[in-house]
């Protein structure tokens, strides 16, 4: 790129800019070491003489003026004149063109997914979403035909790369979609905090089968047959599991597999019933969930523990919403500051940002208590660094 076309490309972002914020598009860019030592540095007479020559190229195509030294022939700066002429000097398509032309892309879909107005109208104003400009349209519309074809599947579980073979002949195009598919089912333009295997289970997406693991008492009836949960755990695909008869006093669901080996091996021989969720748990898992919730005792609480940051908190919401389906509520467990040793709670805390998203889903979870906990003492820990320990029992 040349010097010149270095400068002129800044006047034209800054063009964008303005425009987008709907202000005056009367840019302009003074020729200085710290705004455009392209020019500056020149070094040469026949240096200075090509840019001058590029520059005055575009005045004579209404895109730009100059502004001179009073003596000599040296340039101050650079206004614009036209932006749309500017875009058509350097065969730029201008930003506005681009977002509109991803927003009438996306606009079919708008009404599905709320997100899509926020994400247009973040790139209409210039800015960029999970680091991306309206050049990443193509993407969102791939990342929406995943979401669609998981939705048409009837909660089945999928492995990853054969799934993205199969509506893309390619097996690695749909973890490249994660920040979008993320996007879609978090509704939200910034980041979940979700690892990208919790944002893949969110669908159902797998990089391998996940059996269901389950510790306690009870009956696992299968379509088939039935079979006595033993100990430590059960391991079951997830698919082929209809539902657990248990006579337990709680179910506790725990999110890390460490979390859950050790809380297996710790658990007392009556009272509890353990499921691990996997991270994320998938619709077929949240589908068994509410089948397991339905078949629990009436009196029995059900409790969930994770870690206590932003995905933590996400995983519990969307438990709560399969419980709150089921006819139960959720209640947190070792989630909340007050229920950690004082050791831990100083252990780290999270950024604005992470807390604000903390908040947001223990909220969405109905877990007021806790998200008033983290305000006043902030902390963000997964859950292997705690000691498993387990509830009392009945429901008051």
């Amino acid at each position: 790129m040349s010097p010149a076309r270095a400068a002129l490309e800044k006047l034209l972002r800054r063009g964008e800019r303005a425009r987008a914020r709907g202000a005056s598009e009367r840019a302009s860019l003074a020729l200085t070491p710290a705004t455009c030592p392209e020019y500056v540095a020149l070094a040469t007479l026949a240096e200075v003489e090509t840019f001058h020559a590029e520059i005055a190229l575009a005045e004579r195509a209404g895109a730009v003026t100059a502004e001179r030294a009073r003596t000599g022939d040296a340039l101050q700066r650079l206004w614009l004149a036209d932006l749309d002429r500017l875009g058509r000097h350097l065969d730029i398509d201008l930003l506005s063109d681009r977002a509109q032309a991803a927003a009438d892309a996306l606009a079919p879909w708008s009404a599905s997914y709320s997100v899509i107005a926020r994400l247009t109208a973040a790139w209409t104003e210039g800015r960029k979403v999970r680091g991306a400009g309206p050049e990443a349209a193509p993407d969102v519309l791939d990342a929406i035909a995943v979401v669609e074809a998981r939705r048409r599947d009837d909660a089945q579980e999928r492995i990853l790369r054969r799934e993205s073979i199969r509506l893309f002949g390619d097996s690695k195009r749909l973890e490249r979609l994660t920040p979008w598919l993320d996007l879609l089912t978090g509704d939200e333009l910034a980041a979940s905090g979700l690892d990208d295997e919790d944002v893949w289970a969110m669908l159902g997406l797998r990089r391998e089968p996940q059996p269901m693991l389950v510790a306690g008492h009870g009956i696992v009836r299968l379509h088939d047959a039935a079979l006595p949960l033993c100990r430590p755990y059960l391991g079951l695909p997830v698919d082929a599991v209809r539902t657990i008869e248990t006579s337990a006093r709680y179910l506790l669901t725990i999110e890390n597999l460490a979390s859950f080996h050790d809380a297996a091996r710790a658990l007392p021989d009556a009272d509890g019933l353990l499921v691990y969720t996997a991270g994320m748990p998938s619709p077929a898992w949240r589908a068994l969930y509410a089948r397991v919730l339905t078949a629990l005792p009436a009196h029995a609480a059900v409790w969930h523990w994770g870690d206590i940051d932003e995905g933590g908190f996400r995983i519990a919401a969307t438990l709560a919403t399969t419980a709150i389906e089921a006819g139960r509520h959720l209640r947190p467990w070792l989630m909340s500051p007050s229920a950690l040793p004082a050791g831990i709670v100083q252990a780290a805390t999270p950024s604005p940002a992470q807390l604000a998203q903390m908040l947001r889903w223990a909220r969405k979870t109905g877990w007021d208590d806790v998200a008033a906990e983290l305000e006043q003492s902030p902390v963000r820990i997964e859950q292997e660094a705690i000691d498993p320990r387990f509830p009392g029992g009945d429901v008051a």
